[in-house]
């Protein structure tokens, strides 16, 4: 036991040293592109395993060392050369039977190639599983089957966990049948595994002028040059967080003030309401944080108090506020909703895209007249009393996309309807 207990501590200062050296490395600025697999296709493995024979077998249980080296063909397919060594394998004692038995403990190797395939879908993937099959030899001290020397088939399944394209970690599980008699052997292995070249040569710049941060937000010239930001202005956007502050710690757009399009500002999102500024609607009730505070006075952190939210997709003749007959339908629904809850209140809003054209008070006059012309569809057709509706038009102030494409215009152009139930709790 001593010796085994010596081997296993010996065996794992080896295998968790290069992980040691890998914290402490200097990251690289930029790290430029490469084929993986062309410029750094061998990889090396070093691990402990688990050996454990069938229950009749001459040998107990035990720890073995492994060593792979592998080459990856393509992202799928590699070959690797395994090395297994188990120093002292316990002679397993039989008692009275005359079954035959080893005097001592005894040592065994495995040495064979293997062939795996990987079944991750992209090169970056992280945890990437694989099946892998192979042959070769098992060679022992003295005779644990036939011969000193038998040959093996194997399969068995793994799986790695890539910290980065140098160093992954990986665990397998492998049956192998041995010699005439298929003497069944299982193995389980856990090791660290390298793939030489793949880290690029570092990258050293000149301190002083390239570090420069002019406003002290947090990120150098260069770098807000290149991503767009003002270097003279520490908000770029005016939203309340530094440009620092959105690039490094929120990963919000430091060039765009409200990065989701709820309504609420990044830094007010932040620093007010403790929402999200990446989701435009943090507590999943259905309504955008920014109309839960800028206009329900519901908590955006708690979905039960949230309204209930209807988006139509309605669309207008040009510089007009006419319905067609093809949206009757939807708005049906609308005034069923309002019938069967006669204390419910409903706010009708109209929103608008904008394009490079695009006139802001004129914007806001037609995108009002459509949500009148909605309110009176539900006033004049739907018999709901006027008193309960509300309506307002918000031009393209409102947007819940960039208008940047014909698709996220369209989703700009659009009528919420709000409805606040008889019993919602604002009313308690």
């Amino acid at each position: 036991m001593k010796r085994i207990a010596k081997f296993l501590a010996v065996s794992l200062v080896f295998a968790l040293t290069p992980l040691v050296y890998e914290g402490s490395a200097q990251e690289p600025m930029e790290k430029p592109e490469m084929d993986l697999f062309e410029e750094a296709p061998w990889t090396i493995t070093y691990g402990l395993g688990y050996y454990r024979p069938e229950g009749d077998h001459v040998v107990e249980d035990g720890i073995f060392a492994g060593l792979r080296l592998g080459y990856n063909l393509d992202a799928r397919w590699a070959i690797e050369m395994g090395l297994d060594l188990a120093p002292s394998l316990s002679n397993r004692d039989f008692g009275d039977s005359p079954r035959r038995s080893l005097d001592s403990s005894i040592w065994v190797v495995r040495l064979g190639p293997d062939i795996l395939y990987h079944l991750r879908t992209t090169e970056n993937l992280r945890f990437d599983p694989y099946l892998h099959a192979g042959a070769g030899l098992f060679v022992s001290e003295e005779r644990m089957f036939n011969n000193r020397v038998e040959p093996y088939l194997s399969s068995g399944l793994g799986l790695f966990y890539h910290f980065n394209d140098e160093w992954a970690i990986r665990g397998d599980v492998r049956v192998s049948a041995i010699s005439e008699k298929t003497e069944w052997v299982a193995q389980g292995f856990l090791g660290v595994t390298w793939r030489p070249g793949a880290r690029p040569p570092q990258e050293f710049r000149l301190t002083g002028v390239l570090d420069m941060d002019s406003d002290g937000d947090g990120l150098p010239d260069w770098l807000e040059e290149k991503i767009g930001t003002d270097p003279f202005d520490p908000d770029t956007d005016g939203d309340g967080l530094s440009d620092g502050e959105e690039y490094w710690i929120y990963f919000t757009d430091p060039l765009n003030p409200d990065t989701d399009y709820d309504g609420l500002t990044d830094g007010a999102e932040v620093m007010v309401y403790e929402t999200d500024p990446l989701n435009w609607d943090t507590d999943g009730g259905g309504v955008s944080d920014g109309h839960e505070v800028i206009e329900d006075g519901t908590d955006p952190l708690d979905p039960r108090d949230d309204l209930e939210l209807y988006t139509l997709n309605i669309e207008f003749e040009y510089d007009k506020a006419i319905l067609r007959p093809q949206y009757f339908d939807q708005l049906d629904v609308v005034v069923k909703v309002l019938q069967r809850d006669p204390e419910a209140t409903a706010r009708v809003e109209g929103h608008a895209d904008r394009r490079p054209e695009s006139d802001h008070d004129y914007n806001i006059r037609l995108s009002e007249q459509r949500a009148r012309a909605v309110l009176d569809y539900i006033v004049n057709i739907g018999g709901i009393e006027r008193d309960r509706l509300e309506y307002e038009g918000y031009g393209f102030t409102r947007p819940i996309a960039p208008n940047d494409t014909e698709e996220n215009m369209a989703r700009n152009r659009r009528t919420e309807i709000y409805i606040r139930p008889g019993d919602h709790p604002s009313r308690q």
